[in-house]
């Protein structure tokens, strides 16, 4: 294929601003599905997807508009998946930078823009939802105008529900769009031209056939039945099928330099395939593609089926998921009364909120998961560093020399009646403002930083509450820094209860020592001795609370008599509680609906 007649683009935009309406009028412009065929959200396959108006699975699309091919890729507009959106930016030469006309520009929108200007695309910027009686069209290609340094005129108008203005974009798109860029590299004195080389955006699973890669071709021509390999994995394989997206999977003869396809592996090993990585000739000449790297994940939970009879259902479903999802890492651990399970860690809390709900719906699991953490770096007095990533794990008081946690840049867009509250709320979360500006309409745009263990602390429901929902988020993972941290650990009857430790900010130590010290005292049920509920920290007791002893009616059987005898009884109890204490005989038990209220992700 002439690659002059292709045009890779992807489209960027916040949440519920259109975009999967708008891929839906493109497909059906161009033809690409029959209209018979044709639905809402057509390219959002999961269920997940649909209810919640988010993609979560990229979808690439070729459609055919007069002699040009348009190959798109509908990304993830969230940031927990901001490699794997990077990776497609990376496989495409233009964007369509779409903003709602109804409500401007969001923190989302100004995060994925700067992801696009870092990869050297070129932006079409649009303004969606023409057709609405709330649409401030002009005022919004402003903003936008001036957000990419363009032309009011520049900026682009479409509807994705009447179809307005798609025909002008779709002839935009070839415009502005360039054709591939080419990626051959020198090699000595003549040049790889006809070596396969491409970067994996993207992969799926299915039983039969294993791994499929969808990938964008940058050099040569991949073929059936052509070995091949994966340069950071150095897995060698033959391509069983090459094909491309129309948008479900129609096998092809070749796919050539700039196309935009899939390459069925065969492969069915958890860990081998990974977004970034580059595809190419095996023993070849070419160098992988610039930009991979291993995602590590930033958020860490806990996961344990609630009938230990699922325990290798649950095994077997966290290894399918990561056949078509190589951020999900997981490996198995043990809970004294929850059993055995399985720490997970993934790349932001909407990425667990996805596996876990995805292990429930595939899977029929029902499931135990634990509030949600974060990993620190742990440098001990003896000199020796290492990552923690449960709190049960971390060192002892004495033995810290320093700890370090990551920390996230934060953009917040917010209308000016709530910065008085969100000012206040920021200090709560120990952010530092950076910068703040203001937009035509009003609002505010403020850019902050905070810990990311304060971040995942309610912040965007406490944000979306003081603003009566209208305030947009978005965040970045940066460097860890030093943290001003400690281990709180809850003690029942002196012993410390591993599920109930976790790690939280000094200043906030005695505050949430009393309220989960309060909250077990409330849920846990009497034993036969009087038993303490302690929080500890920074080697001391920082809250403590009494479970006064369930008594025993030692006496129902008496009537009558002297009373000498009812006090013998009374005492024979009280001697034997004491005893049992003595002697170490006397243990608590803590029933698993206490646990489960205790370490859910839902406790306050």
């Amino acid at each position: 294929m002439n690659q002059k007649q292709i045009r890779n683009f992807s489209i960027i935009a916040h949440v519920d601003h259109g975009k999967s309406t708008l891929a839906d009028r493109l497909l059906e412009r161009t033809g690409a599905i029959p209209e018979r065929l044709m639905r809402d959200q057509v390219l959002d396959r999961m269920d997940l997807e649909r209810e919640r108006g988010i993609t979560i699975k990229m979808q690439p699309v070729r459609m055919q508009y007069g002699e040009y091919v348009l190959n798109l890729i509908d990304t993830p507009g969230h940031i927990d998946f901001s490699y794997e959106v990077s990776r497609a930016l990376h496989a495409v030469e233009g964007v369509l930078l779409l903003v709602d006309s109804t409500q401007g520009v969001q923190a989302q929108t100004l995060t994925t823009l700067a992801m696009a200007q870092a990869q050297g695309c070129v932006i079409i910027p649009v303004v969606s939802k023409i057709d609405s009686p709330a649409a401030r069209v002009a005022e919004v290609s402003a903003e936008l105008a001036k957000l990419v340094r363009m032309k009011p005129e520049d900026v682009l108008a479409v509807s994705g529900k009447t179809g307005a203005g798609v025909e002008e974009l779709l002839e935009e798109i070839v415009k502005r769009v360039p054709p591939p860029r080419s990626n051959l590299v020198e090699q000595g004195s003549t040049l790889a031209a006809d070596e396969p080389r491409g970067l994996i955006f993207d992969f799926s699973y299915s039983t039969h056939r294993g791994v499929a890669v969808y990938l964008r071709v940058f050099d040569g021509m991949f073929k059936k039945g052509q070995p091949l390999t994966f340069h950071a994995a150095g897995k060698e394989f033959v391509a069983l099928e090459t094909g491309i997206f129309t948008p479900g999977e129609t096998p092809a003869d070749s796919l050539g330099a700039g196309e935009i396809g899939y390459i069925v592996t065969g492969i069915k090993e958890p860990g081998v395939v990974a977004v970034g990585d580059t595809i190419g000739a095996v023993r070849g000449t070419l160098a992988a593609l610039p930009g991979y790297e291993r995602v590590r994940p930033v958020v860490w939970a806990s996961v344990y089926p609630e009938s230990q009879d699922d325990l290798p259902l649950l095994r077997k479903s966290l290894e399918r998921l990561r056949l078509s999802d190589s951020s999900l890492s997981f490996e198995e651990e043990s809970s004294g009364v929850l059993g055995r399970g399985f720490r997970c860690g993934f790349l932001g809390l909407l990425h667990l909120e996805i596996i876990t709900e995805r292990l429930r719906r595939e899977f029929n699991l029902t499931l135990i998961v634990t509030i949600p953490t974060i990993s620190y770096v742990v440098t001990k007095t003896n000199g020796i560093r290492e990552t923690i990533y449960t709190p049960a794990k971390f060192p002892e008081f004495g033995d810290i020399l320093k700890i370090e946690e990551p920390w996230a840049k934060v953009i917040i867009i917010t209308p000016p009646e709530s910065v008085s509250a969100l000012v206040q709320m920021l200090y709560d979360h120990e952010a530092q403002t950076l910068a703040s500006e203001t937009f035509g309409d009003g609002r505010i745009e403020m850019t902050i930083e905070m810990p990311l263990r304060e971040l995942m602390r309610g912040f965007f429901d406490k944000l979306k509450n003081i603003s009566s929902g209208y305030a947009s988020l978005s965040y970045e993972i940066l460097e860890e820094r030093e943290a001003d941290v400690v281990r709180l650990d809850v003690l029942v009857a002196d012993e410390p209860v591993a599920a109930f430790a976790r790690v939280i900010a000094r200043r906030r130590v005695e505050e949430e020592a009393e309220k989960m010290v309060e909250k077990l005292h409330g849920i846990m049920p009497k034993q036969l001795f009087v038993t303490k509920i302690q929080g500890k920290a920074l080697g001391r007791i920082i809250a403590s609370r009494t479970l006064s002893a369930m008594r025993k009616d030692v006496t129902g059987y008496l009537y009558g008599g002297d009373v000498s005898r009812k006090n013998k009884l009374l005492d024979k109890q009280k001697r034997g509680k004491k005893k049992m204490l003595e002697r170490g005989r006397g243990k608590v038990n803590i029933p698993e609906e206490v646990f489960m209220k205790m370490v859910q992700s839902s406790a306050e």
